[in-house]
């Protein structure tokens, strides 16, 4: 006979991610309030909202890096913290600095650290094997012992996604990855996320439109709340209650405008 436990588990089987209540304050300050969130495995997830308006909060609780005051987590039926190389992460390049001297191949390895962090941590062959690896995965192999002060806007990130790919994650969550790169550098970007996506699942935070429309499968809309989750094309009335003021409508990867003209004599 089977469990009640055995039953749960295989109806979770393929969800990639499972949100239920979650609301996340930092002191009296609401930054997430009663999100319900569900994406199955293989899900190529793009999550778009105002400044402020929770999208890196979001994240942040998915990998247990914040507390939250009610709800639950599970990625792949497990809570943030037991999840361990399940996920990779690849955070906002505005939070690095491009300074530090060290060599993009040396970045890249700190993806295998995990937990393990210590002032003398000697890298294992497997470590140096997942790193090359990624590295080819993403094509800059042959910029591994350059500084990372000397590379562009788009090597940069595609070292941050390298370094997320070194624990051959199920679920990779971006923040912002093409952010400060030139349009080369984030086609580049995007078709790469594609090829990943036969791999595992993706989450993606972008103010990008244009990704949102052309190359994501499905979308989020957080303001807070989450306001929307379904397909990319979203009607007037959801885009207005996200931003506060009305935008064109994002459909069929064509480029649109944010905002509308406003009317005369509007500032």
């Amino acid at each position: 006979m089977i469990s009640v436990e055995q039953l749960m588990e295989k109806k979770n089987s393929n969800k990639a991610l499972s949100v239920q209540g979650l609301t996340v304050r930092y002191g009296s300050m609401v930054a997430l309030r009663d999100v319900d969130l569900t994406i199955m495995e293989g899900e190529y997830l793009g999550i778009i909202g105002p400044n402020g308006g929770g999208k890196t909060t979001f994240l942040k609780a998915l990998l247990g890096l914040v507390p939250f005051d009610s709800g639950s987590i599970r990625i792949f039926n497990k809570k943030p913290r037991e999840t361990g190389k399940l996920i990779g992460y690849v955070p906002q390049v505005s939070s690095l600095d491009k300074a530090f001297p060290i060599t993009l191949y040396q970045v890249v390895l700190t993806g295998r650290l995990g937990s393990k962090l210590s002032w003398f941590h000697q890298y294992s062959k497997e470590d140096r094997i997942k790193a090359d690896e990624a590295l080819e995965q993403v094509g800059i192999e042959k910029l591994k012992d350059r500084q990372i002060s000397e590379l562009s806007g788009g090597e940069f990130q595609r070292m941050l996604i390298a370094r997320a790919l070194t624990v051959e994650p199920k679920l990779l969550l971006l923040d912002e990855p093409t952010a400060s790169v030139d349009a080369q550098s984030r086609e580049k970007i995007f078709s790469l996320l594609h090829d990943l996506n036969d791999k595992m699942t993706i989450v993606l935070v972008t103010h990008d439109l244009l990704a949102v429309s052309s190359y994501v499968k499905t979308l989020a809309c957080i303001n807070e709340k989450l306001i929307y989750h379904g397909g990319k094309e979203i009607d007037e009335q959801v885009v207005e209650h996200l931003y506060g003021c009305p935008i064109d409508l994002i459909a069929h990867g064509v480029p649109h405008r944010v905002l509308k003209e406003h009317e005369e004599g509007i500032s």
